[in-house]
């Protein structure tokens, strides 16, 4: 599931010209700690792309399409994990592999 999300993000939006691939993966690192904190502050998945986009985040806005396609993998973690684990970094890793 993790990887799906990960080539359907990629193929939502593609790299800028101007965008490195580091620069990439850490737009989706925010965006996938954007998720996690609203699961932490109790957002239902389904208003997770309202709630992220009131905190007026700082990524292009073409990132904002991968926040429904992330969102299922984040909300499938346990609530231990979310609390625990830093699944930013975990994804960055992860992309930076690809």
């Amino acid at each position: 599931m993790y990887r799906y999300a990960l080539v359907a993000l990629l193929a939502a939006s593609p790299l800028a010209a101007a965008e490195t691939k580091q620069q990439s993966c850490q737009y989706q690192a925010d965006v996938v700690a954007a998720i996690q904190q609203a699961r932490l502050d109790r957002v239902k998945e389904r208003d997770v792309p309202a709630a992220v986009a009131a905190t007026s985040p700082t990524w292009p806005e073409n990132y904002n399409a991968a926040i429904p396609l992330i969102a299922p993998w984040v909300y499938q973690q346990k609530m231990r994990d979310v609390r625990d684990q830093d699944l930013s970094a975990a994804w960055l890793e992860l992309c930076l592999k690809q």
